[in-house]
């Protein structure tokens, strides 16, 4: 546990480890192997993974049943105007659906809205207006307010202030593209057993994390292929 030191600190009786944000070889710009997932899970000390490939479930479905620790099947989607997370889907969202009507889709099959990296204009951040549209439709569950890959302080302290102003849940996570990077950013809350009692744990959680984008040396890899998205 060295990479992230702070996963060796004494967890609450009762509570978990959750990293909001993670990918892999289902998302087009990453590359990890289900094995080399597993590793990493192990290595981490992650209690429970939200797995949300950009534009995919399938990953996160197949793998809930191979990873030793809970999954949470995600989606970070591209909605025109940026990106957004919806966490616990009973299906994906389509591709092309807008930014209110995704935020709906994810609301009517009982998931959560989950804004990701906002304010970094590094990532494919939501636009101001787009956060404010959601803001007043009552459509954010949680606002990401440390991601790991934000390399400047000063962008998660301006997320943590907008959710503290507009009574956002305050999320976190890894938003791993490389095995190493599982575990960087993560929420240390109670347990819960549904989206509704996680939303409530996550508004008692503490955000725990550091900033961790190192670039994976290059090597010849071959990745399996997986099946396209309909």
């Amino acid at each position: 546990m060295a990479r992230h030191p702070h996963l060796a600190e004494p967890l609450r009786d009762g509570w978990v480890r959750v990293d909001m944000h993670s990918h892999t070889m289902w998302s087009g710009d990453c590359t990890t192997t289900p094995d080399e997932l597993l590793e990493a899970v192990v290595a981490s000390g992650i209690d429970v993974l939200c797995i949300t490939d950009h534009n995919a479930t399938a990953g996160a479905e197949k793998l809930a049943d191979q990873l030793p620790c809970r999954v949470i099947v995600g989606e970070e989607l591209r909605v025109g105007s940026g990106e957004i997370i919806g966490l616990f889907l009973a299906e994906r969202i389509p591709g092309g659906t807008g930014l209110v009507a995704a935020a709906q889709m994810i609301r009517d099959q009982g998931g959560l809205v989950y804004v990701p990296h906002p304010f970094d204009p590094l990532r494919n951040c939501l636009s101001p207006e787009a956060i404010d549209t959601l803001v007043d439709a009552g459509l954010i569950d949680a606002f990401e307010v440390r991601n790991a890959k934000t390399s400047l302080e000063s962008l998660n302290a301006k997320a943590a202030d907008f959710a503290a102003a507009h009574d956002l849940a305050a999320g976190a996570g890894s938003d791993a593209h490389v095995p190493g990077a599982f575990g960087a950013a993560y929420v240390e809350m109670p347990d819960f057993d549904d989206p509704s009692s996680f939303l409530a744990s996550l508004r008692r959680g503490r955000v725990v994390g550091h900033h961790y984008d190192k670039a994976r040396p290059w090597t010849s890899r071959i990745v399996p292929s997986v099946p396209e998205a309909d």
